[in-house]
């Protein structure tokens, strides 16, 4: 049986062990996120472009390899959503998004689908209360919805070239900012 169709069923059981270590009659609500960091830098993103048969397309690409991550959450039922940029991909930058995240709603129980990264399973990490980390299969990143929306953005940046890694984060803030909830539901 394969991740997907066995999915309700990991989700049930997970959500029953969380229920079972609050105390009766402190059930929460139940939201479901999915999780992932995806890297932007001021090398361009090279897309198909038109040219002549066998004419590979031409570029400028800056010298130098300055980049930052941004982190996401969202919820693919209802379209919320969470960003943080930070600048690289560690534990203890993922400790900081958690930390932001868990208060971005308390009284939820929030259930955050994410893939096996190692800064994601790191035992230094300090999980919030309110959040329940489920992952993914190894090498599957096909089944994480946020996938979509790096996918779409980085999209929007190809063939940019970003005078500096400052302009390019309020670009790739620019893109976030204008996404509504229905577009990434």
């Amino acid at each position: 049986m394969t991740f997907q169709e066995n999915f309700t069923s990991i989700l049930q059981n997970r959500l029953a062990e969380e229920q079972v270590m609050l105390q009766p009659g402190a059930e929460r609500p139940v939201r479901i996120f999915c999780e992932d960091a995806s890297r932007f830098g001021l090398w361009p993103i090279q897309r198909r472009r038109l040219t002549l048969t066998g004419v590979k397309p031409l570029g400028t690409v800056p010298y130098g390899v300055e980049n930052f991550y941004v982190y996401g959450a969202v919820e693919p039922t209802t379209g919320e959503h969470f960003f943080l940029e930070l600048p690289s991909l560690n534990t203890i930058n993922f400790q900081m998004f958690l930390n932001e995240f868990g208060h971005h709603d308390q009284d939820t129980l929030n259930m955050v689908v994410m893939d096996n990264g190692s800064c994601q399973k790191a035992k230094s990490l300090v999980i919030p209360e309110h959040i329940v980390c489920l992952f993914l299969p190894p090498y599957s990143p096909e089944l994480n919805p946020i996938e979509r929306l790096w996918q779409d953005v980085k999209a929007q940046l190809a063939w940019v070239l970003a005078a500096s890694i400052d302009e390019l984060a309020h670009r790739v803030a620019k893109i976030l900012t204008q996404y509504a909830t229905a577009a990434i539901r």
